[in-house]
């Protein structure tokens, strides 16, 4: 993580590098991909033993209340998880099973916190924006009918929470049809399936719950495209053509620094959105801007990484690669680019 997201306090810019300084463990920056490349193309695609560490270190429900089981953390320490997270391609689903837990507030079973348990968010009916009110109807007793699509590593969940138009219900999943479609990272998006399925009403409204998650999947996009410049950069001072190091190239000198200021520019704006959704305000235009520049910019560093590496960069086995398929894979998650772009336009106008 970095100085731009720490906040003025004290008190609070160590408890994040405290934060930080868990994540060596779980997610090293500098760490190797040996574990996530065994894991891809496998079901779940993760590790639970990796899994009950991160919830031994209280990574779980950072952001609620002492009293309802979280630490009582902010926005800016669950953005320094994510981006250390993405800056190691974290496989496990961090972000997904902290959304589960926010839609859930004081809900929360003690097995999620604890590790045992996994419980994911089902909320998206379309693959572009934020709508949770589509794919399933609640009916009589409380009992859902209908699907919801693209829940990231779904095979891996216990129970679902599911968000509807009619509140938020947990099903356990042998009630539950499910059918996985692998995606180009090496993880996996599930459709889930309910047929008059016996659920659990739970009080709780989804839509903050999803501005956090938009904001933690900014951060790790931050994390990514921050990890995948650092190996350019090191490929460039080491990697030799016509008897000089490449990274002498005044063009690819240029370059480097022109995503050097995309990485800068999403850092900011994510901070400035981390501040917004902790002060309690109407963050969504700053949300959006966040999540717009976050995707922009992690295709374009990632992209521009491979190039850089010449041919290298477009085997399986060059690690800079892993990072693009992961930018390409998330990076429309919670809500695309345009969406959050034309959402930005019209929230604007209307504040004018």
């Amino acid at each position: 993580m970095n100085d731009a997201l720490h906040p003025d306090d004290l008190d609070r810019q160590q408890q994040l590098r405290m934060l930080i300084e868990s994540a060596k463990g779980i997610a090293p920056r500098h760490g190797d991909f040996t574990r996530l490349r065994g894991l891809r193309f496998s079901q779940p695609g993760f590790d639970r033993d990796v899994w009950t560490r991160i919830a031994e270190m209280g990574w779980l429900g950072l952001r609620l209340p002492e009293n309802a089981g979280g630490a009582g953390l902010g926005m800016l320490e669950y953005a320094a998880l994510a981006t250390e997270a993405g800056a190691a391609l974290l496989p496990e689903p961090f972000i997904e099973v902290q959304l589960a837990i926010d839609m859930m507030g004081a809900a929360t079973p003690p097995s999620v916190f604890a590790g045992d348990e996994i419980i994911l968010p089902a909320w998206a009916s379309d693959p572009d924006g934020l709508g949770f009110d589509g794919g399933v109807i609640v009916g009589r007793g409380g009992r859902l009918s209908g699907e919801k699509r693209f829940v990231p590593m779904g095979a891996a969940a216990d129970r679902v929470a599911v968000a509807t138009n009619a509140g938020i219900f947990l099903a356990a999943m042998d009630q539950v049809g499910i059918q996985t479609l692998p995606l180009q990272d090496g993880g996996h998006a599930a459709t889930f399936h309910f047929e008059c399925c016996p659920a659990t009403p739970l009080e709780g409204d989804p839509r903050p719950a999803l501005e956090a998650a938009t904001v933690a999947n900014a951060a790790y996009l931050l994390g990514v495209m921050e990890r995948a410049f650092d190996i350019t950069l090191e490929y460039l001072g080491t990697r030799r053509q016509f008897d000089r190091l490449i990274g002498s190239f005044q063009v690819l000198q240029h370059r480097a620094v022109d995503l050097k200021i995309q990485i800068e520019i999403t850092r900011a704006v994510i901070r400035d959105a981390c501040v917004a959704l902790d002060g309690g305000n109407d963050a969504q235009t700053a949300v959006s801007r966040a999540k717009t520049r976050a995707a922009e910019a992690a295709m374009l560093v990632t992209r521009q990484a491979i190039q850089m590496h010449g041919a290298i960069g477009y085997t399986d086995e060059a690690d800079i690669g892993l990072f693009l398929r992961k930018a390409l894979t998330i990076g429309n998650r919670y809500g695309s680019a345009s969406w959050h772009r034309a959402r930005h336009a019209a929230l604007t106008e209307r504040d004018m």
